[in-house]
């Protein structure tokens, strides 16, 4: 009877032992993961602020030339401005002493 006791708990005390193993492992595993994000996340955050600012620029960019674009047209394009056009000379239909 002693050894079906002692057999029983060592089958217990495996299954435990190999559970808490695995959570260790598991823990152990997500708490290196989680410093080697912490450490990366300065670098990560810095290039996304990177990348947004290379997009507020190009949008500014963009806009000022919109912009400049408008005022030029609206100030007359730099074109000369015409001056009154000749206009056709009228032709006799009959001549003068005939």
């Amino acid at each position: 009877m002693e050894q079906a006791v002692i057999a029983a708990l060592l089958v217990v005390g495996l299954i435990i032992g190999a559970g808490g193993g695995a959570s260790y492992a598991r823990a152990k595993r997500g708490w290196t993961d989680y410093q080697t994000i912490r450490t990366s996340v300065p670098g990560a955050r810095r290039n996304a602020w990177l990348a947004i600012r290379g997009v507020v620029v190009k949008l500014a960019v963009i806009a000022l030339l919109l912009v400049g674009a408008a005022a030029y047209a609206a100030s007359g394009g730099g074109e000369e401005r015409a001056g009154p056009t000749p206009s056709a000379t009228p032709t006799p239909s009959h001549r003068a002493g005939r």
